[in-house]
């Protein structure tokens, strides 16, 4: 299957500090594609360039076979590129359902013209609720009376309701307990099957459970890309990250 996004020649310099060199990869509807590596390897860096929220030094980021690298966040999320942050980005004080509308409601603003008036008010309200089914929250209550595990699959809903094609989650699981842990698991390989989706994520038993390809970082550079499988019995991935544990 062709890709959906693909990034070439990826690299991003802050001053002297190569964050991201010469990177490439595709991701593909159907196929969970995780980034992994140590703290500093240039994952988050990875993340923001293809979401638009840092500019490229050098390559290009190609959405649906368009040049997409000049385009703002804003514009790339329109274009259908969602997103979530290591840190939860929510307003605990709005309700759950108000959380994703208002994000339904900011991706129909290019299609407002399209829409008859009556159904203007209903559509973001019906594209919200249709994120909270898809990973399994209800539509009441505020905000902050989530569980942690919860928050995450709430920011993924409002991901989803920018109706993206591409999913960058950017460590879900970051924080979560084993109980939270496995409804956001099983959310991702659910996830896997419409979108494209790019994953980083820093525990390992999740990322050879749930991960179709892997893409090993280190010092901004790409050290290994294959098959779970494939990175399991690389002897340079254990010796310059995952530990001889894995084998």
């Amino acid at each position: 299957m062709s890709a959906v996004l693909e990034a070439k020649g990826l690299s991003r310099r802050f001053g002297g500090l190569l964050a991201v060199a010469d990177l490439s990869l595709a991701l593909r509807v159907g196929e969970l594609h995780a980034v992994i590596g140590p703290n500093g390897a240039g994952k988050s860096t990875l993340v923001n360039l293809l979401a638009g929220e840092l500019p490229p030094t050098e390559g290009t980021i190609w959405l649906g076979g368009a040049d997409v690298t000049g385009l703002s966040v804003a514009r790339r999320a329109h274009a259908g590129i969602g997103r979530t942050f290591q840190r939860t980005n929510l307003m605990l004080d709005m309700t759950v359902l108000e959380n994703v509308r208002l994000a339904a409601q900011a991706a129909l603003v290019p299609k407002r013209a399209l829409l008859r008036r009556a159904d203007r008010a209903l559509a973001p309200i019906d594209a919200a609720r249709g994120a909270l089914r898809r990973v399994g929250l209800a539509a009441t209550g505020e905000a902050r009376t989530l569980s942690h595990g919860q928050l995450r699959q709430l920011e993924i809903a409002v991901a989803l309701a920018g109706q993206p094609r591409v999913l960058l989650l950017d460590e879900p699981l970051a924080g979560s307990g084993a109980e939270d842990a496995a409804p956001l698991v099983a959310l991702m390989r659910d996830l896997a099957r419409e979108y494209a989706v790019l994953l980083v994520e820093h525990d390992m038993d999740v990322v050879f459970a749930v991960a179709d390809i892997i893409t090993v970082m280190v010092d901004g550079c790409v050290l290994a890309h294959g098959s779970p499988g494939d990175i399991r019995a690389s002897a340079v991935v254990r010796d310059a990250y995952l530990g001889h544990s894995v084998a």
